[in-house]
């Protein structure tokens, strides 16, 4: 270990400056060499290296004075942002009585990631993993009147949920800080307007913050409402596959970019339906491998649960199923869920890998994804264990339900806005904004009185920012093999002074504590690294924890009136007099 909290035996002869300047020397910094064994990405690995981080439990982290003082940046150019957009700050508890979910219908719904316990007189409550309810209670008791409205609250503060699999550090854990906003309107063009507004809000945080980020149009999942976006911090290990063009500003998350129809119409059947002998070949590489066909002129046929039996879903042998496109379509409860094997061959006399639209009963709906229901003389299950047909076609061999889009869109599909071609990259989702229309105010007899004096139930927008996430994102999109690569506005400090041996030269001292006065004067976030460490140390530690800027004070440099500046992308230190320093920094 090096750089560990350090009480090194010299003390340091600054005085301090009213009592405000920040001395490495009386800091907590505790860095380590070794890659922890259960870091699996790289912002988990460098913030526990960095010592930013220390686990307590499974997705439960303790923040450090170093992490916290990241932390605290973020939240500050939020909390700026929102109040310029018109929010106003308030805090709600984090445990929230059943009761309140009981009436948005969520206590249920929810899902085994909300946290539940009883309290000793055996009343239920949660840790609140979002606080839709809780803001309609205090909405439905402090709003009277459509002059109050519209309105914005919103707060900084601990959210839990109960992830099954807490991985990743702090970009999935269980317990994390969010920044939540609510919006009251009472017409559509009002909440439109507040949208607009958070929308602008988040876009200027994440420029200020100094993060390569996409907005993109998203689905509202859990949250629900009808407009909703995203906001993503690209990098190559997200875990949202973002699709967007190369000719426009369409963007969106793959689980909701409409893959488009093909252009060009269904062939006529050229071939005569025959089924094949497949004894061994179930997947569409060994059908299509085994019969010399390509996988796009296959069709895969899913059987997924639906709400009056099962459901046949139909794609081209290439492409993936949109689960989130699937469980919107009206045969289905909401959801996705692929038949058991025992339902498959109930219904179908087969077992999966052998299932296919020809032949299938009448009662089972046949959905078609738009890019297999234009395939002519396709490969498909044959409906029978072994076998396939080949020479298959709509309408002639297989009847369609409905055509609908199904799919996963893929890098060269067209912009569903009709300019240019998709491409698909990673992304880290790190905000969320939501239309909500009157999902909760509803369900939670919200009411103010409109302009007529009649009640009326306002309409909502909810908008989060994962603020824990946000520092790991960053990480994400700005390391390299020596460590983090804050952007200034995110780091602890934005320049840090090296002290080269400052016991053997009075001079180094004064010149570093002046600079240093020059620095923190002009309003340059700067701490004094006095722990007297070896050079190569102390380089190696602030290269970890990412400091932007680093200024080397020593004997040599004085010698030449110079001082050692190197920013952190630098490949080399460049040697710069103090007006020359200041300006670059100033």
């Amino acid at each position: 270990m090096h750089g560990a909290t350090t009480h090194c035996g010299y003390n340091p002869p600054f005085p301090l400056q009213n009592g405000l300047a920040m001395r490495l020397s009386k800091f907590h910094i505790a860095t380590t060499r070794e890659d922890p064994a259960d870091a699996e990405i790289a912002s988990h690995r460098l913030m526990l290296r960095a010592g930013m981080i220390r686990k307590l439990a499974s997705g439960i982290y303790t923040w450090s004075p170093l992490g916290l003082r990241v932390l605290r940046k973020v939240e500050a150019i939020i909390r700026e942002e929102m109040r310029n957009a018109g929010a106003i700050e308030m805090l709600m508890p984090s445990v929230q009585p059943r009761e309140l979910w009981d009436e948005s219908g969520r206590w249920n719904k929810y899902g085994p990631a909300l946290l539940k316990f009883r309290d000793r007189r055996e009343q239920e409550f949660c840790y609140g993993p979002t606080h839709e309810e809780v803001i309609c209670e205090f909405a439905r008791n402090e709003l009277r009147s459509y002059r109050q409205l519209p309105v914005t609250f919103f707060q900084i503060q601990t959210k839990f949920r109960d992830e099954i699999r807490p991985r990743f550090g702090v970009m999935r854990s269980r317990e994390f800080i969010m920044k939540d906003a609510y919006s009251f309107h009472m017409d559509q063009a009002s909440q439109d307007e507040t949208y607009r507004a958070m929308y602008d809000a988040y876009s200027r945080i994440f420029t200020r913050l100094g993060l390569e980020f996409r907005a993109v149009a998203a689905d509202s999942g859990a949250i629900g409402g009808d407009v909703s976006h995203e906001f993503q911090v690209m990098a190559d290990s997200g875990e949202d596959a973002i699709a967007f063009s190369d000719r426009s500003d369409y963007a969106a998350n793959v689980e909701l970019a409409e893959a488009v129809a093909p252009a060009t119409p269904r062939p006529a059947p050229s071939q005569k339906l025959t089924r094949v002998e497949t004894p061994e070949q179930r997947t569409i590489e060994e059908v299509g491998a085994f019969l010399n066909v390509p996988a796009r002129q296959c069709v895969k046929t899913l059987l997924v649960r639906g709400t009056d039996g099962v459901v046949a879903l139909c794609l081209r042998g290439d492409h993936e199923l949109n689960e989130v496109k699937a469980a919107k379509q009206p045969e289905l409860p909401g959801e996705s869920v692929l038949a058991g094997e025992a339902e498959v061959r109930a219904a179908t006399g087969a077992t999966p890998g052998f299932i296919g639209p020809v032949g299938l009963p009448q009662d089972i709906p046949v959905i078609v994804d738009r890019s297999a229901a234009v395939l002519a003389d396709f490969v498909c299950g044959g409906n029978v264990d072994g076998t396939h047909y080949t020479g298959a076609n709509w309408e002639r061999d297989a009847r369609i339900t409905r055509v609908a889009d199904l799919r996963k869109v893929v890098a060269g599909d067209p912009s569903p806005d009709g300019r240019g071609m998709l491409s698909i990259a990673r992304g880290i989702e790190v905000g969320h904004i939501f239309q909500n229309g009157d999902k909760y105010t509803r369900a939670m007899n919200v009411a103010v009185l409109g302009e007529d004096g009649k009640a009326r139930t306002p309409i909502t927008g909810c908008y989060g920012i994962g603020v824990t996430r946000i520092v790991a994102a960053a990480i994400e999109q700005n390391h390299d093999e020596r460590g983090i690569i804050w952007p200034d506005a995110m780091a602890p400090w934005r320049a840090v002074i090296c002290v080269i041996n400052p016991k053997n030269d009075p001079a180094v001292d004064a010149a570093a504590e002046s600079l240093y006065r020059d620095m923190t004067g002009r309003g340059i976030e700067t701490a004094l690294d006095d722990r007297g460490l070896r050079p190569g140390a102390m380089f190696a530690d602030l290269e970890l924890i990412g400091i932007p800027h680093r200024i080397v004070v020593s004997e040599r440099g004085l010698a030449a009136g110079r001082f050692e500046y190197r920013g952190r992308r630098d490949a080399e230190s460049r040697n710069m007099d103090r007006d020359a320093l200041l300006a670059l920094l100033g």
